[in-house]
């Protein structure tokens, strides 16, 4: 029996102690069983472990078939080889992370992009990717839209000029999910809520002036 039909057991802790297996015993040969399980496997601590075995093998091996990934008409083949690549961490895949990817109509896509964006672009496109990432401010649920956040957050200075571009879109949703990164980027354990009516608040009465009294305006 080969590896890949292990992988396709109906159990998934059969599943799971071949891929534990294959990351302890590393072998380039199974690159390709393992990358290929990624695209389907349904159960999430399995594909986590199909992960942690590619991290396993040589980066010579594994990128070249992740990055093929990249271009599959399989959503989770997309956002799982995503997902590897960050944990890879070799930078000379960012050009990889194309704007496409980052606009994926599929969720799961989009969320592993933006995070392997922000792992692997160097410094120098801090910047410019900030300003790429605060365009999908607004999207989805709150799971999401805090994903996103947390991304732009991890750009630390380089996100402030398209956050404060982004507090004056004419979409109230875009202001508030823009005004909720914000309060994260400066406090990483500030609650995420982004509330669209205290964003028209913000920006329908502007930059607040400082009070001659020296008290913070209510």
């Amino acid at each position: 029996m080969t590896l890949l039909d292990t992988l396709n057991d109906p159990n998934p802790s059969t599943r799971l102690q071949t891929a534990l297996t294959a990351g302890t015993h590393a072998d380039p040969t199974h690159t390709d069983a393992l990358v290929t399980r990624c695209a389907t496997e349904p159960d999430f601590f399995v594909r986590d472990m199909l992960t942690w075995a590619l991290t396993r093998l040589p980066p010579e091996t594994t990128v070249p078939r992740l990055l093929t990934e990249l271009h599959s008409p399989n959503p989770q083949a997309r956002s799982q080889a995503l997902h590897t690549l960050s944990k890879i961490g070799d930078h000379g895949t960012w050009p990889a992370i194309t704007r496409t990817l980052l606009h994926d109509p599929h969720d799961d896509v989009a969320r592993s992009a933006w995070r392997a964006a922000v792992i692997l672009a160097p410094t120098s496109e801090h910047p410019a990717l900030a300003a790429e990432l605060t365009t999908q401010l607004g999207r989805g649920d709150r799971t999401l839209r805090l994903s996103l956040s947390r991304a732009i957050a991890t750009l630390a200075d380089a996100a402030e000029p398209a956050l404060t571009t982004a507090l004056t879109n004419h979409d109230p949703t875009v202001r508030a999910h823009a005004h909720a990164t914000r309060r994260l980027l400066h406090d990483p354990d500030a609650a995420f809520t982004p509330d669209i009516d205290e964003a028209i608040r913000i920006v329908a009465l502007g930059p607040q002036q400082p009070d001659p009294t020296g008290e913070t305006p209510c």
